[in-house]
């Protein structure tokens, strides 16, 4: 593990990417009510370590929206973070469209390992399962894998690991740049999202090189689109 970097994406600049209008999520979706959350909540869950672990490598870090017990830094084997989820909805639009982080297969991805309190767990995975999965087209995208921790190799639950039923865009990091430093829609803009994500891992001691990177394209994006400080026209 690198040691973390300052960042060079700032607040100032994802002030100046214009907000955008649209939808949260795909009209056509049919959305997951609560008997279905507990439905794949006890089929994801049976036989499953107790606490149940989450493995946390985006949003979840920094938003988990969940009662978390204990958290510890963990390390997961034969994965890696990659913008490549296709957005025109939620953090995106048709005109400008965003991309969301999940796992790819193929090298390693320190994030945490943050267990479900106990006595919280209906609750607490119908709130994980509301927001990762959202609807029934897209409740395969869970899957169970392994993570080194300090306590030896664990499983633990995550979500988007070789994402299915969703638009997959297969960008370079120069074209993911470009799309986030543009991209907003009804839940924020791309960039806004990227620094949340850089700032939980700094905050956690975790470096990524890939998300380091990014960042900084994203900033040099943002300076290029707007020289004079300056928030776009929407």
């Amino acid at each position: 593990m690198s040691t973390p970097r300052p960042l060079t994406l700032t607040d100032a600049h994802v002030a100046r990417v214009a907000p955008g209008e649209g939808l949260l999520y795909d009209p056509s979706w049919r959305m997951l009510e609560d008997a279905d959350l507990d439905r794949l909540a006890a089929l994801l869950t049976e036989g499953r370590p107790r606490p149940i672990p989450i493995f946390a490598y985006g949003s979840l870090i920094w938003n988990p929206d969940f009662a978390v017990g204990a958290r510890r830094r963990g390390m997961a084997l034969g994965w890696h973070r990659d913008f490549s989820i296709s957005l025109n909805h939620f953090r995106g639009t048709p005109e400008r469209p965003g991309l969301m982080l999940a796992l790819a297969s193929g090298g390693s991805c320190e994030g945490l390992v943050m267990e479900i309190a106990p006595g919280t767990e209906t609750a607490s995975l119908r709130s994980i399962l509301r927001r990762e999965l959202v609807a029934h087209e897209l409740a395969a995208n869970a899957r169970w894998i392994e993570v080194r921790t300090e306590r030896g190799l664990e499983e633990a639950l995550t979500f988007y690991a070789d994402p299915v039923e969703l638009q997959i865009a297969r960008l370079g990091i120069t074209h993911q740049a470009r799309r986030l430093a543009q991209a907003a829609g009804a839940a924020g803009s791309g960039a806004e999202y990227l620094l949340r994500t850089a700032r939980g891992l700094a905050e956690h001691g975790i470096h990524d090189d890939y998300i380091w990177t990014l960042q900084h394209l994203v900033a040099v994006e943002i300076d290029a689109l707007h020289p004079d400080g300056r928030q776009a026209a929407v």
